[in-house]
């Protein structure tokens, strides 16, 4: 991996504004909040990855301890000298990143672990590399942190299926919770941005560009740093406000396919901010490499056409690994109806 310490502002790209000025308020409105221990969530679920293919999720069980305690495992271990770090390199794509973003020229204000839990914990090579760092802890605050989130990404992964109606219950989660099912977890952090200080007006300057997730689903958990943004239909940027306390779901490219497009895979980024560190979690729920992703027959009714060809998820993972960030992924593999 090549890594850029300190490459030149004007190489990172600039963020077009939100809109409108009230953004804040207005992205508190439109972003749905999920009450997980309500008695019927799915219904809800379900139309909130129809309408935005993003929600928040409260009352989620999930332990405050183990979120507590590897967001101060990453913190400790990012603070490191570049040269501990470093030690995960050059392995593309798993191990420690810091400002190029995969292989083919984006970059952001961000520094990462990337970390292949396929088995439950990450690979042997990503421990090594931990302890290497004297990051022993955070190999321990993983392993507690992943097994806690598969069991919520599941939950989540259940309750979709029956919102949108169809059976088993498990159609989705056993595809990301299988053996070999391909899982990652990604830690990013996103240092204060001292150059932001001489940019005027109100853009700012990109801590990871605009994508969508190719993924069924991914699981994000952040601190309580502002910086994460949503598009909307009409392709307008709205902030979604930080909740340390929330998880926030996002449906991913492989699932709009499995749905035949009624979930949507929702584009985001995020922002670099002028003086607070934002340190994020993201689980990565995807299937196995020779799984043949396309829609499910039972939301093919009444002469319903597929609007997407069939693929393997290894031929999907090495399109979207060639393409940009911004690129739309799934283009390659919509069918002309």
């Amino acid at each position: 991996m090549v890594v850029l310490l300190n490459p030149p502002t004007e190489q990172l790209s600039l963020a077009k504004a939100c809109k409108p000025k009230n953004a804040h308020a207005a992205a508190a409105a439109i972003v749905p909040v999920i009450d997980l221990s309500s008695p019927n969530p799915a219904a809800d679920v379900a139309r909130a990855c129809e309408e935005l293919g993003f929600f928040k999720v409260t009352n989620h069980g999930f332990p405050k301890h183990v979120t507590a305690r590897l967001e101060a495992e990453a913190a400790r271990f990012f603070s490191l000298p570049e040269a501990e770090k470093e030690k995960g390199g050059p392995a593309l794509p798993f191990g420690y990143g810091n400002k190029r973003i995969g292989c083919n020229g984006d970059m952001g204000w961000v520094e990462y672990l990337l970390l292949d839990i396929t088995s439950g914990n990450p690979r042997p090579a990503s421990l090594d590399f931990l302890r290497e760092t004297s990051a022993t802890s955070l190999c321990s605050a993983l392993s507690e942190y992943i097994s806690a989130v598969r069991k919520l990404a599941c939950e989540l992964l259940e309750l979709m299926a029956e919102g949108i109606g169809i059976q088993p219950r498990d159609v989705f989660s056993k595809v990301v919770m299988g053996e070999g099912s391909d899982r990652m977890l990604r830690l990013n952090h996103y240092p204060p941005c001292p150059q932001l200080q001489g940019l005027a007006g109100s853009a700012g300057l990109t801590g990871f560009g605009e994508h969508t997730d190719p993924m069924i689903v991914s699981v994000l958990r952040s601190n309580n740093s502002s910086g994460f943004q949503i598009a909307l239909r009409d392709g307008t940027w709205v902030p979604v406000p930080p909740d340390q306390d929330s998880f926030f779901i996002n449906v991913g490219d492989a699932m709009q396919v499995l749905t035949n497009g009624r979930f949507r895979s929702v584009r985001h980024r995020v922002e670099a901010n002028r003086c607070k560190s934002r340190l994020s979690m993201i689980f990565f729920g995807g299937p196995p490499p020779q799984q043949v992703i396309r829609p499910l027959s039972q939301l093919l009714t009444n002469g319903e056409r597929s609007r997407y060809k069939e693929f393997t998820w290894a031929e999907y993972k090495k399109s979207s690994y060639n393409s940009k960030l911004a690129d739309n992924r799934l283009a390659p593999f919509e069918n002309m109806l």
